[in-house]
């Protein structure tokens, strides 16, 4: 008979206390306001000049109430638009690319010198030669989107491709399937946790291009257009920083949404149990 495990209740009691704690979002929250709170003080006690940076709660007021400003909505609306644009327009074309580069070695072969040439290029040096090529805003934003974005779906389909049981594909085979049955029935389900990582991390990516391309290009309308505009007004410091926090909490809300999805959907797989 195995014996059976006994903890004194001191130390049972303990570990529920501390239970809550394990939860990421709890811990993160609490590090945001432990980090809010060291930045509020320094500011208070002058370790830090409220001339070059605001204080923690001026920020937080100024950010809540651009939640309610509707000119900030209507750029934020514009930013994610552009977004969205180029995020659909990458997994068309990315996610068939990674499938045909992964399936056929021979074209993958051909086509690695010019991939692994044009992937380290930065994207934002590429900002300057879109907008003469591109006389429209939105369509060189979307262009530098799927520029950026296209790596990380490309190569995740590739490399899921690489990680599928040759043992399935060759029962299929054995069965008379062809290639393009084994592919949609064996390859692209197995695949498909893989992409999807590779479509959250192009999702972030894009998002920081599509707001750099408004700073950067310049133009009337977007959260970068607004963070441009907000350093010319009287309180133009303060308002640059809370616009810049709604950009990082838009960034957070954005792949927050897409782990979510990708545990709801591959729920399975174990790469998404984290």
């Amino acid at each position: 008979m195995i014996p059976r495990l006994t903890f004194p209740r001191p130390l049972l009691r303990r570990r529920r206390l501390w239970r809550p704690f394990d939860n990421v979002f709890i811990c993160g929250s609490l590090g945001v306001a432990g980090l809010l709170c060291l930045a509020e003080a320094a500011g208070r006690l002058g370790f830090v000049s409220t001339v070059q940076f605001p204080l923690a709660s001026t920020v937080l007021r100024t950010a809540a109430g651009l939640a309610a400003d509707p000119e900030f909505l209507l750029d934020v609306g514009l930013t994610f638009a552009g977004w969205a644009l180029g995020l659909l327009l990458t997994v068309a074309l990315a996610v068939p690319a990674g499938l045909l580069l992964g399936s056929v070695p021979a074209i993958e072969r051909a086509l690695r010198p010019l991939i692994e040439f044009l992937r380290p290029i930065p994207s934002v040096a590429l900002i300057p030669l879109a907008a003469f090529v591109f006389t429209e805003r939105l369509d060189m934003k979307v262009a530098i989107i799927v520029y950026a974005s296209t790596w990380p779906i490309l190569i995740n389909t590739m490399y899921g491709l690489k990680e599928v049981d040759p043992l399935a594909k060759e029962t299929l085979r054995a069965f008379g399937f062809g290639h393009l049955a084994v592919l949609l029935r064996v390859s692209l389900p197995s695949t498909a946790p893989f992409i999807a990582t590779g479509i959250r991390v192009a999702a972030t990516i894009a998002l920081i291009l599509a707001i750099s391309t408004e700073l950067l290009a310049g133009g009337s309308d977007g959260i970068g257009a607004f963070i441009i505009l907000a350093g010319s007004s009287p309180d133009g410091l303060t308002l640059t920083v809370a616009a810049t926090v709604w950009a990082g909490l838009l960034g957070i809300a954005t792949n927050g949404a897409f782990v979510w999805a990708e545990r709801r959907l591959f729920h399975w797989h174990p790469g998404t149990r984290r």
